[in-house]
C-alpha cells in the first residue's frame, strides 16, 4: 500500500468522523466548526488525487466564504435553549438505519473487492483538477468565453461602482 493510498484512507476516515460529529452536535456553532474540518479533509483528499485547483477552491469558497456566511446566519438567528425531545424508535428511524447499514456494506464490498481500484485510473484522468491542466484548457480551447466572461464581470463591477457612487452623491 502506497503512502498516497494510506493518506487518502486516513483523510477519508477523518471526513467520515467530522461528518458524524457535524450531525450529532446540538450546538450550531460547534456543528459549523465540524463542517469546516470536513471541508479541510475533503481538500486534503483532493490533494492526494492531484487536484490542486479543486482543493484550493474547496478551502477558499466553502471553508472560507460559505462558512463565514453560515456562522453569521447562526449568530443572527439567536437560537435559545432547545427543548429535550425524545423521539421513539419509529419506522423512519428504522429505515434510515437500514439504509445507512446498506450504504456502508456496499462501500466495504467495493473496497474489499478491489482494493487497488485507485491504481486503475488512467494518468490523463488525474490531470483534470490540476492547475496546469485547467490553465491549459482555459487559455487554449476556452479563451474567447473566458475573455467574454471577464468583460461581463468588469462591466458588472463598473456598474455597481457607478450605482454606489450615484446613491452616495444624493
Amino acid at each position: 500500500m502506497s503512502i498516497t493510498v494510506l493518506l487518502f484512507s486516513l483523510l477519508s476516515v477523518g471526513a467520515i468522523i467530522s461528518a458524524i460529529t457535524l450531525i450529532t452536535r446540538r450546538n450550531p456553532v460547534s456543528a459549523a466548526m465540524s463542517l469546516i474540518v470536513h471541508f479541510f479533509t475533503l481538500a486534503g483528499m483532493y490533494l492526494t488525487l492531484q487536484a490542486q485547483f479543486i482543493a484550493i477552491i474547496q478551502i477558499l469558497v466553502y471553508a472560507g466564504a460559505i462558512m463565514v456566511l453560515v456562522v453569521f446566519v447562526i449568530m443572527l438567528l439567536n437560537i435559545g435553549k432547545e427543548e429535550n425531545i425524545h423521539e421513539k424508535f419509529n419506522i423512519r428511524t428504522t429505515l434510515s438505519l437500514g439504509m445507512a447499514v446498506l450504504l456502508v456494506s456496499q462501500f466495504l464490498i467495493l473496497f474489499l473487492g478491489n482494493p487497488t481500484g485507485m491504481n486503475a485510473l488512467h494518468d490523463n484522468s488525474l490531470q483534470i483538477g490540476s492547475t496546469q491542466g485547467i490553465g491549459t484548457v482555459l487559455f487554449t480551447e476556452y479563451l474567447f468565453p473566458f475573455e467574454a466572461i471577464s468583460l461581463l464581470l468588469l462591466a458588472a463591477i463598473v456598474g455597481a461602482l457607478y450605482l454606489a457612487k450615484r446613491k452616495s452623491d444624493t
